[in-house]
């Protein structure tokens, strides 16, 4: 895991000195950031999340746990959205919680975590943990993790939901293997959420997940949208094509967020850093016309032919 990004937009040089400046592109002016609404309830959410795998894991780190709060800070001068974490992130859920509480606990956080135990029984003791790490009384969002022992997580998930201890109640995966059990869940269950892997490479919940969720009127969460880094490396060096001014996108990391938001059963994507340029380019894809199916198309094209 790369936790600098090397993929910088060499056709963009003056945007790049804009973005190091610390200000957003300049289509952030006229235009609201996108926001999408979770269809179980029709609250709008930031289309831009964080994700804190790996990049917020720091320990007791000073240095690095004043990075994961600067990220934070901008975060939330940015408009905020879901930060989302897991018990298997090792120190991330502490580092949350004490990067909120130093910053005030400011407004716009929309709490989203996992469950992440094989035993059904230790769930309720596990979600009580990560509150207390976060500083939080009750979660917007709790998650399965990775279906782990998805029967008696759920049962207890919508419990906490029914008693008013817990707004939404998701299900995750990380891996294409899981994805046919996945589909019986959302079929059979009425989950606000679930989050998956979706980027302009890794396009396999398109055919089914996505139009599911869509149907079922779930909201949906896109993990890897840079497949830990590797698309705005791998892109180095390579141009914008001109036509990406017509969406609004500058840099890389915004155009490949952007298609993922632009897809309309996408509600929010996460990717992970505790660098604050990136997060900056990440909250800049908020920003500017959000492409229709036919840009979808092209863009994805573009990728395919470099």
């Amino acid at each position: 895991m790369r936790l600098t990004r090397r993929g910088f937009v060499k056709g963009a040089g003056a945007v790049a000195g804009t973005v190091a400046a610390g200000t957003l592109p300049s289509v952030s002016v006229a235009t609201p950031p996108l926001a999408k609404p979770i269809p179980s309830s029709g609250e709008l959410l930031p289309a831009v999340g964080l994700g804190s795998w790996i990049t917020f894991n720091v320990g007791n780190d000073p240095v690095l746990r004043k990075q994961c709060t600067a990220v934070m800070r901008v975060f939330f001068e940015r408009g905020g959205g879901m930060i989302d974490s897991s018990p298997m992130y090792g120190s991330s859920q502490e580092v949350i919680g004490d990067g909120w509480q130093k910053l005030g606990r400011p407004s716009g956080l929309f709490s989203t975590d996992k469950v992440w135990t094989s035993a059904g029984a230790h769930g309720p003791e596990q979600i009580a943990e990560t509150e207390a790490l976060w500083g939080v009384s009750r979660f917007d969002l709790m998650q399965v993790h990775n279906l782990v022992n998805w029967q008696a997580h759920l049962e207890t998930l919508f419990a906490m939901k029914a008693e008013g201890r817990l707004r939404y109640v998701g299900i995750t995966t990380s891996h294409g293997r899981q994805h046919r059990e996945f589909e019986q869940v959302m079929r059979r269950y009425p989950l606000d959420f679930v989050q998956l892997t979706y980027n302009i490479v890794d396009r396999a919940v398109e055919q089914r997940l996505l139009p599911l969720a869509a149907e079922r009127r779930i909201a949906v969460i896109c993990n890897r949208p840079f497949r830990r880094g590797e698309l705005p490396d791998r892109f180095q060096g390579e141009k914008l094509p001109s036509w990406a001014a017509e969406i609004g996108v500058e840099t890389w990391p915004a155009f490949l967020l952007k298609f993922i938001v632009s897809h309309p059963a996408v509600t929010v994507a996460i990717p992970a850093t505790r660098q604050v340029e990136h997060l900056r380019e990440n909250k800049a894809a908020e920003f500017g016309p959000v492409p229709d199916e036919a840009m979808r198309q092209r863009m994805a094209g573009y990728v395919r032919s470099l």
